[in-house]
Order: structure tokens, then C-alpha cells, then sequence
């Protein structure tokens, strides 16, 4: 146990052979602003032989069949953080390209987004929570399904708390709209706050579900 929560804490998930490992740098809301970071990520993965690079659904870049061994070096030679894929903690967070490019934007989820993963990823929670920021109606970054999601409109940003996706998909409940980014910002520290305030070890949604959505509103001063 003790060599497999090493392994974890250096952000590696083991793979399917048992023998390798995943790891996903942190890039923030998927965005890459500097070129250099592709390269490098393409670079070290292929002098450390990976088996794959993979763009996954929360837009993270993962690089797989990773040996142990090589971990710690792969890190060094990366000079980036992991973006957690596993653990009871804030995830990386999920953003659509809003108005910064994207021509039925809103909203600017880019913005909003960096700030967001900025001040909560990885931080610790009664059980993982995910987070996605997307520039319109449309919520092409799934917010709708995130724990805490937040949408944009014409009038402002819609905050959504409660979702999932999964075995057992879940819509997440609307909580407030209208909201500019400092507001919606405020408001997930608010649902963040008291998440980790709460006495339980369920998805935020399952916790809304037991406690009903009238009592959480309460909870949150939005009643």
C-alpha cells in the first residue's frame, strides 16, 4: 500500500497491465498558451517511451505507460504539476472557449475559468468535485453535469450544483443566474466552503438529494 499511495501522490493512476502508469500535467482549463508546452510534453513522453498520449474529457493531456521507475524524472523534465485525476479533491477545472474565441460565447469561461482553477483546484473534499465554466447556453463544457457548473447567458452566468455524469448520470439543479464572474466566483466559494464544512462523504449531489434542495438553498443564504 505504502508504494501504491507514493505512486498516487505523484499524481499516477496504474494502468491496465498492472505494470504501468498515467500521469496528466496541469494545464489550466485546457487552455495552452505557449507552444513550448506541447513540445516539452511531447518530448519527454517519447524519450521516457510512452505508449500513448491522450486527450481526455476533461481536457487534460495524458500521458500513458509511464513506468514507475521513470515518475519523478518525467516530472522534472515536464516542470509541471499534476492536474488530479483521482483523489477526494477539487479536479481540474473545465472550460469552454467563450467569448475569447468562440462566435456563440456569451460569457468569457476562459477568464472566469483560469481564476477558478487558480484559487480551488486540488484542493481537499469530502469526496472529488468537478467544476466546468461554459460561455453559453449551448454548455458544450458539460457544466450541466458537473458538480458545480456554471453557464453563461446573455444576462450573465447561471451557477448549477449537483450534477454528474457516470453510472449514475445526474442534472444538476440551477442556484442562482444573472451573476457577473466576481459574483459567480463568490458563489462557488460559497458551495465550496460549505461542501467541505459538511458532515459526509457523498457527491455534492447526493448530498443536495439527501438534504433536500429548499434546505441547501438555506444553507447557502439563497433562499
Amino acid at each position: 500500500m505504502g508504494k501504491n499511495k507514493d505512486i498516487l501522490d505523484k499524481g499516477a493512476i496504474v494502468q491496465r497491465d498492472g505494470e504501468t502508469y498515467a500521469i496528466t500535467p496541469r494545464i489550466p482549463v485546457g487552455l495552452i498558451t505557449d507552444f513550448d508546452i506541447l513540445r516539452r510534453i511531447a518530448d519527454v513522453a517519447e524519450r521516457y517511451g510512452a505508449q500513448a498520449i491522450k486527450v481526455t474529457s476533461s481536457q487534460r493531456l495524458a500521458i500513458l505507460g509511464i513506468r514507475g521507475e521513470d515518475i519523478d524524472k518525467v516530472w522534472s523534465d515536464l516542470g509541471m504539476t499534476p492536474g488530479m485525476a483521482s483523489g477526494l479533491c477539487i479536479r481540474s477545472v473545465k472550460a469552454c472557449p467563450g467569448t475569447a474565441f468562440c462566435r456563440l460565447g456569451q460569457q468569457d469561461a476562459i477568464s472566469l475559468g483560469l481564476r477558478i482553477e487558480s484559487r480551488f483546484s486540488n484542493l481537499a473534499t469530502p469526496n472529488k468535485l468537478k467544476i466546468s465554466i461554459s460561455g453559453c447556453p449551448m454548455d458544450c463544457a458539460e457544466s450541466r453535469v458537473r458538480d458545480i457548473g456554471l453557464i453563461g447567458t446573455r444576462k450573465g452566468f447561471m451557477v448549477v450544483a449537483g450534477g454528474s455524469a457516470g453510472a449514475a448520470p445526474r442534472i444538476a439543479v440551477p442556484i442562482a443566474k444573472g451573476l457577473d464572474a466576481d459574483q459567480a466566483e463568490a458563489l462557488v466559494a460559497r458551495i465550496v466552503d460549505h461542501y467541505r464544512g459538511a458532515d459526509t462523504r457523498r457527491r455534492l449531489g447526493d448530498f443536495i438529494a439527501k438534504i433536500g434542495v429548499d434546505a441547501y438553498l438555506r444553507e447557502l443564504g439563497l433562499d
